[in-house]
């Protein structure tokens, strides 16, 4: 998730522990996925959905700590974690733990608090926070009073709207809301199809962050515009310009409505360029440049660990693996994600137990064990941020001590920290329930030892993170990273259950032929 208030819980903290010095763990052959222990831990993460959500509106909090008490619910919701809870009720009927009738009544529920909600009328998005109580948007931030602009995030709105396409397809009862609501939704009024003349982008276009609705609530960053007519709204000039990255959903529902051209999602990097002039990103990448629908792309990928690996912003899973909860990308795109996908989980378990030998893998941004919320990621799959002043940018990291990774730039930038030693990983678990959608077997063994060595389980199911060497545990549960784990088990247990619903032919027709003719510079070499 994007947004103003999303991004300062999201600053990066430097932790005081000291690195520990601890001996390489052996490195276990998976065992075999048992599927009635995934089913008792998606069973345990319903119940922490449940507990996050008021039966007066169906709304989930953001966020709740172990005790899993009403009380102690955030006070807050986004339309990401509203999407959540809907396509987790959908995994949760087919996985037995409600009937179909309960399903239906929660499903209908919460639909009608959306339908009724406060959001920009003319395209139809909803704003980033709400109260979860009573579905009023929030002008005041819970507990310090601190102003809330009403902003319209694409990559929210995004998690919203695909979340609506599975409802429709899955339960007869909430089908006529959920087809409503996303028929008034324009992904249009976020794309800028690059010859905007007040704010120029690349080639094909790219989509905004997000824009303010209101005159009086202008943060910087903005300029005013629109792009589907009507009244200007405040248009961020910050938009989404990488193809790794969680924000492809909002492409995706753009492409399939044909609100947005298909050669927009040719306008996102793979890499940045490899020139001299662009040494200050993670690495030299290597690759080629192809064309597709006019827009010529430069098909680069990262050298780590032997593989070729197209990066992300910040090198997570979440960036990586959340679009293809929804849509079968490996299926479709099998020259693309088909081959990004399992290097990307190879990549991070390999960095979790072969490189920085934490013992246990998978990460991705969640709640900061040390408090507040944090980004994780494997810096070598990560472009940028995160450099510090005169050194070159980074990705996320997978440590509390911000260990810094940097193989160099080739010829035009020598590297500083090619084998760092790291400090405290910090691992999400669910980056590793993302990551058994295409290493089941391997996932659920790193999940098992999440929950019996590191203890890191609660109630809820899985604690939201937990720093492997100190043992410190981040004991609250996220309702949005929840809704992934819902959303993978679905996929692994029950046939793609969230895949299945999502992708209809309708879908596939319009978006399988864009994402299909790609090939990118992903392989193994070794």
């Amino acid at each position: 998730m994007t947004s103003p208030a999303r991004i300062s819980r999201r600053t990066l903290l430097a932790a005081s522990a000291a690195s520990l010095a601890v001996p390489a763990p052996a490195v276990a052959a998976p065992g075999h996925a048992d599927p009635v222990r995934i089913r008792g831990w998606a069973r345990d993460t319903w119940r922490s959905l449940v507990a996050m959500t008021p039966a007066t509106t169906g709304l989930p909090a953001d966020n709740i700590p172990e005790s899993l008490a009403p009380a102690d619910r955030s006070g807050y919701t986004s339309p990401t974690n509203i999407g959540g809870y809907l396509w987790s009720t959908v995994v949760a009927r087919e996985l037995g733990f409600i009937t179909q009738g309960e399903a239906s009544a929660r499903l209908v529920r919460t639909l009608s608090t959306v339908e009724r909600m406060e959001h920009h009328t003319a395209s139809g998005m909803y704003f980033n926070w709400y109260d979860e109580a009573t579905g009023k948007a929030l002008r005041a931030w819970p507990g310090t009073g601190a102003t809330v602009h009403p902003f319209c995030s694409s990559v929210d709105n995004g998690w919203l709207g695909a979340a609506l396409l599975v409802v429709a397809e899955s339960d007869r009862a909430a089908a006529g809301p959920a087809r409503r609501i996303f028929a008034r939704m324009r992904w249009d009024a976020f794309y800028n199809p690059g010859d905007d003349p007040a704010h120029p982008v690349r080639p094909g276009g790219l989509v905004h962050g997000g824009f303010f609705p209101f005159d009086h609530d202008r943060p910087g960053g903005v300029y005013q515009g629109t792009h589907i007519g009507g009244d200007p709204v405040w248009l961020t000039t910050h938009h989404y310009d990488t193809t790794v990255s969680e924000t492809r959903i909002t492409s995706y529902l753009g492409i399939i409505t044909g609100q947005i051209p298909p050669k927009q999602y040719f306008a996102m990097w793979r890499t940045l360029p490899a020139s001299c002039d662009w040494s200050w990103h993670e690495t030299q990448p290597v690759g080629e440049n192809r064309t597709y629908y006019g827009v010529d792309v430069f098909e680069g990928a990262y050298t780590y660990r032997g593989m070729r690996i197209v990066p992300g912003w910040g090198g997570s899973m979440f960036e990586e693996l959340m679009p293809d909860v929804f849509v079968p990308e490996a299926k479709w795109a099998p020259r693309s994600w088909g081959r990004n996908h399992p290097l990307h989980v190879r990549a991070q378990r390999e960095h979790g137990l072969l490189e920085a030998k934490y013992g246990f893998w998978g990460f991705s941004p969640s709640s900061n064990p040390a408090g507040g919320y944090r980004e994780y990621g494997v810096d070598a799959l990560g472009m940028g941020p995160g450099g510090e002043p005169g050194n070159p940018a980074s990705g996320y990291f997978s440590d509390q001590e911000m260990t810094n990774y940097d193989a160099g730039f080739g010829t035009c930038r020598p590297a500083t920290a090619p084998t760092p030693v790291f400090g405290d990983g910090v691992v999400t678990p669910h980056a590793a329930f993302l990551a058994m959608m295409h290493e089941r077997d391997e996932a659920y063994t790193n999940l098992v030892k999440i929950q019996e060595d590191l203890r890191a389980y609660g109630t809820g199911g899985f604690f939201d993170a937990v720093a492997v060497r100190s043992g410190t545990i981040a004991r609250r549960y996220l309702s949005l990273d929840q809704a992934m784990v819902m959303g993978a088990i679905g996929n692994v247990l029950c046939r793609d259950v969230i895949r299945r619903a999502f992708s209809t032919p309708a879908v596939e027709r319009a978006l399988r032929p864009v994402i299909g003719v790609e090939e990118f510079g992903a392989s193994r070499v070794r």
